[in-house]
């Protein structure tokens, strides 16, 4: 799955600058004013910092002269195993980031495709990692794309270009952002082998069609994973060919583990990944039992029993409540939205808003199974809550939904290679 690239479509999304950083903020992170967790360096919480990396240089930025690094012509002889810790495309199997844009919620998935895509550039037939990306806006479609990475002799990561799909209204609208290596010029380094603070590298650097410039702020980081402390990490900026300043962290064993951009309010986070996330036990029992009751909850909205129907709803929050303190903080807190919403439905007595959160629920729980169960495992089950989803689309002769919900059951089925019927 490749690791994803926040930001990737938006540029005809322009919001009004909406996040001012307080400077007590700004100085509370670039002194050091949050607690140091280990030899690693300063624990940084993964939000704050990305805000804070473009509002004020620090004494190591101001002392370290900035540097291309991505000069040199790579060379690929082992190009699809990296060993690359803060790109390690080769080895993460899927990823899901959760966060919003203004007052829209966002979602990524990234998959690790299983195939390879021969790329032809300067002579060489480079063998590349394939990717996809899938992007979701208030729960609907707006981008999926595939793309393709190598990494390069001396360890660090090249983008050798993507195949983009923007949606809108559930239809493909354009594939803006599409580009190849050699088609169209080089590839671009998307991560160094050792990156140090004031490096600078081009994931894309093919200016009028795709440009970003990355310049690394900081190294040797500890951010806040989902099971905890991560150390290692860097904190990077990234200017867009449109001038946009979009600020990351890269972190071991998740790549790109946040994106945001504060001028649009934007922010994207690693909610979990497999395999770093993945813990040495089956799907425990309370989850299991959540999964099943949300997929019979469904069918039984047809009844507008509504006393039985609260009384299911109450006991999967009271099984919830049992569950919660060991999901990651993003997954319980997505989780908890969905049961909320399921609440509510029942409370309100709409049979409609009642399916739309059961649907919820199945995604919440199919990411925290993301912990306990294979990709492909998970992403069957995900086929079955779109199903549920076209059903309900359906009945409310939503076309462009509809439309929408056949890309994403397509993009799935692609995942694992099935027929999405």
């Amino acid at each position: 799955m490749g690791i994803t690239r926040a930001h990737r479509s938006n540029h005809a999304r322009r919001l009004a600058w909406r996040a001012t950083l307080g400077t007590g903020l700004v100085a509370s992170v670039l002194t050091g004013g949050f607690a140091s967790t280990s030899r690693a360096g300063p624990h940084i919480d993964a939000a704050t910092a990305t805000e804070a990396i473009a509002s004020a240089p620090s004494s190591n930025e101001r002392s370290a002269p900035k540097r291309r690094v991505d000069l040199e012509t790579p060379t690929f002889s082992n190009p699809t195993r990296t060993t690359n810790r803060l790109f390690p495309i080769s080895r993460l199997t899927q990823v899901i980031q959760l966060g919003h844009e203004a007052d829209e919620t966002l979602r990524h998935e990234i998959t690790l495709l299983d195939e390879t895509k021969f790329v032809r550039w300067n002579g060489q037939r480079v063998e590349t990692l394939v990717s996809q990306f899938v992007a979701y806006a208030d729960g609907r479609v707006v981008e999926i794309a595939v793309d393709f990475f190598a990494q390069a002799d001396d360890g660090s990561v090249w983008y050798f270009g993507e195949n983009v799909d923007n949606y809108v209204d559930g239809v493909i609208d354009n594939h803006d952002g599409t580009w190849r290596a050699g088609r169209d010029g080089p590839p671009g380094m998307i991560m160094p082998a050792n990156p140090q603070v004031g490096d600078v590298y081009r994931p894309e650097n093919i200016p009028g069609l795709v440009f970003e410039e990355v310049t690394v702020k900081r190294i040797n980081q500890t951010v806040a994973g989902p099971r905890g402390p991560v150390r290692g990490a860097i904190l990077v900026q990234e200017r867009l060919q449109d001038g946009v300043l979009e600020d990351k962290v890269f972190a071991p064993g998740y790549g790109e583990f946040e994106a945001s951009v504060p001028v649009e309010d934007e922010l994207v986070t690693v909610a979990v990944a497999a395999p770093t996330d993945v813990l040495g036990h089956s799907e425990p029992r309370r989850l299991e039992r959540l999964a099943d009751t949300a997929a019979e909850l469904f069918d039984d909205a047809a009844s507008q029993r509504w006393s039985k129907l609260e009384a299911t709803v109450g006991r999967m929050t009271a099984t919830w409540d049992r569950y919660h303190r060991d999901v990651p903080p993003l997954l319980e807190g997505q989780m908890t939205d969905a049961l909320d919403a399921l609440q509510s439905a029942v409370d309100n007595r709409d049979r409609d808003e009642l399916r739309q959160a059961v649907i919820n629920v199945g995604h919440a729980v199919h990411d925290i199974d993301l912990q306990f169960e294979s990709p492909d495992e998970i992403d069957e089950d995900r086929i079955d809550v779109w199903h549920q989803q076209l059903r309900l689309d359906r009945a409310a002769h939503d076309v462009a939904s509809v439309a929408g919900d056949r890309a994403i059951l397509g993009a799935i089925a692609d995942r694992i290679g099935c027929d999405d019927d």
